[in-house]
This record gives structure tokens, sequence and C-alpha cells, in this order.
């Protein structure tokens, strides 16, 4: 079990940028497939973006589509989640999960994933 861990999080304004990163040190690079969900206080965690374990596939939240990008480089075992034209609605934890099942598809669903980071905090400003 290997428990991946975020980095990236901040305080942004409206309109702003971020990038997050996710990285699982210890799991072999380029076999298993990543998701990004969020949870806002007060609400339900959420799914924003996936991606497999070639990075040829990647699936999106509506509500981020054409704002957010997945990525993923094996070589350095990381998988980054660039976020543009931030809105307020966007604040919220944001968490990066992996499936510990050797080339698994890609999920919407949280309860596909095993392995959880701690989480980091993304604020916009408006």
């Amino acid at each position: 079990q290997v428990q991946p861990v975020e980095s990236g999080g901040g305080l942004v304004q409206a309109g702003g940028s971020l990038r997050l990163s996710c990285v699982a040190s210890g799991r072999a690079s380029g076999t298993y497939p990543v998701g990004w969900f969020r949870q806002a206080p007060g609400k339900e965690r959420e799914f924003v973006a996936a991606i497999s374990y070639t990075g040829s596939g990647t699936a999106y939240a509506d509500f981020v589509k054409g704002r957010f990008a997945i990525s993923r480089i094996n070589a350095e075992n990381t998988v980054s989640l660039q976020m543009n034209s931030l809105k307020p609605e966007d604040t919220a934890v944001y968490y990066c999960a992996t499936r510990r099942g050797l080339w698994a598809a890609i999920s919407r669903r949280s309860s596909a994933y095993d392995d959880w980071g701690p989480g980091t905090q993304v604020t916009v400003s408006s």
C-alpha cells in the first residue's frame, strides 16, 4: 500500500491558475490509473478528472472541461492537474487517488480507488 501525496495547492484569485501534482512513490510508474477528486465544506466528495496508466485516456467532470487538464509523466511517476480560469466555486480540498490493480481502467467513482492522499487545499477568492 502506497499513499500518494499531493502538492501545489494554495490561494489564488478568480481567473487565476494553479498546478497540482500527485506522486505515488514506490509504485511502478505507468501501471496504475490516477483520479483527482475534491471536497468542499459541507459537500460530498466529487470527481474532477482521471487519467489512464498510459496517459492516453482521460476523463473530466463537466464543470471542469476546458479549464482543467490532467497529464502524467511516467518517467517521474507524477500526475499533474493544471487548473486554469479558476472560480470561487472551485474552492475545496483536492485529493489524488490511485487504484492498486495493475492496468486497471480509469473510473469516475471514488469507491474504485484504493489509496488516497491527504489532500491539498485550493482556495479561490472572488
